[in-house]
Parts: C-alpha cells; structure tokens; sequence
C-alpha cells in the first residue's frame, strides 16, 4: 500500500502553516516548524516568489492530501467521486476525506495523528460494528460503531492519545465512550464543523481546468 515515507515537519514547512502531522510534538517548541517557518532546501529562506493562480491551486490541493495522508491517484478518485455526487463539489470532497476511518479514529481521540491512526488500523487494532478493517480508506457511514478491539485495550499509547480528550467530545458527528473505548460515527459532518483550514474550492477550479 502506497504511503508518503519522507519527513513530515518538511511537508508543513512547504506549505507555509502547521498541518498538525506528528500529533502532540506540533503543539510544543520541538515542532521544526516553530523554528524553521520557512520552505525546506537551500533557497528556502530567500525565495521569495509571488504564486500564480495555478501555484495557489497547486499548493492548496498539496495541503489537503498532506492533511489527509492520500496520495495523487487516490485523491483524484476522490474528487471524481464528489464530482458526481449531489451538491458542492468541494464540500464533497472533504466529506469522503472526513469519513476515511483513519481519520475517524484520529478525530475519536484513539490516536494522536492521522499517520498513526493509520497505522493502527493496518496493525489491525479496531473493529467496525463488530468485524475487524485493516483498510484506512473505509468509508465510515452514519451509525458506524469503531471500538478498540479487546486485545488492544491494554496498549499505552491509545491511553496517552485519549487522555488528550477532556470530558465531552466536541465533535457533534461523534461520540466517544471512553469506559467502552468506543466511538461512534453519527453522520458525515457538515463542512464547517470539520475545522480544517484549507480552500477546497481552489482545488475544484485546478481540476476544471
């Protein structure tokens, strides 16, 4: 399965703000992004440029798979799903991107990053409404139960993650019973509850083209 393997605090520095993809390091001074706000490589610092409209739709489109751990062939098939889906293009996009169920994990408060959500659910660490899925793309639907199987219960790190949520979730989409270590997926969110800082309607205007 294709995954981006490189340095993360580069990608954030790329795009000029913090993607929040090494989870609660981001939040701390030792985030690279605190001291080096500036692009990676040798000219970083000095260049400058002013960015076309291609490169502002180019390096939003960047943002969001960044965000969202995807690469370019899967992101197209994304966006050519929410491009025949009913409604806004772009809301849709974020929709399908939201309901991945690494996503969902990582929203639940079971892991404190999407790339290790990710990872968990390939080692096979949870269950959807009682079957394991090892398949971070699945598409989670309204009703879904995700619960921490028994056999991974006990493991620290999903504990650390979880002491990151205090006391009510405050995502409306999701519900998490702590005592259960379960979550459930309520229904797709609406686009502003994702609070994602992105401009998904430059990138429908980069594939229109």
């Amino acid at each position: 399965m294709a995954r981006y393997t490189g340095p993360v605090c580069k990608l954030c520095r790329r795009e000029g703000a913090k993607l929040f993809l090494k989870g609660e390091r981001c939040n701390t001074t030792k985030c690279s992004f605190e001291t080096k706000s500036y692009a990676p490589g040798q000219h970083g610092q000095t260049s400058r440029r002013r960015l076309s409209n291609y490169g502002l739709q180019l390096r939003e489109k960047q943002k969001i798979k960044r965000i969202y751990g995807v690469l370019e062939n899967q992101f197209r098939r994304y966006f050519a799903k929410a491009a025949r889906e009913k409604g806004v293009t772009g809301s849709n996009l974020m929709k399908i991107l939201e309901s991945r169920l690494d996503n969902v994990v990582y929203r639940i408060g079971f892991a404190s990053s999407r790339n290790m959500a990710r990872q968990m659910v390939l080692h096979r660490h949870f269950q959807v409404n009682g079957r394991i899925v090892d398949i971070p793309s699945y598409q989670c639907k309204s009703g879904d139960v995700i619960q921490v199987r028994d056999a991974s219960k006990k493991l620290t790190f999903i504990h650390e993650s979880m002491k990151r949520i205090h006391g009510d979730h405050d995502l409306p989409w999701l519900i998490l019973d702590k005592a259960k270590m379960q979550g459930i997926f309520i229904q797709v969110p609406e686009r502003d509850q994702m609070g994602v800082d992105v401009n998904e309607q430059l990138v429908v205007e980069l594939f229109s083209k």
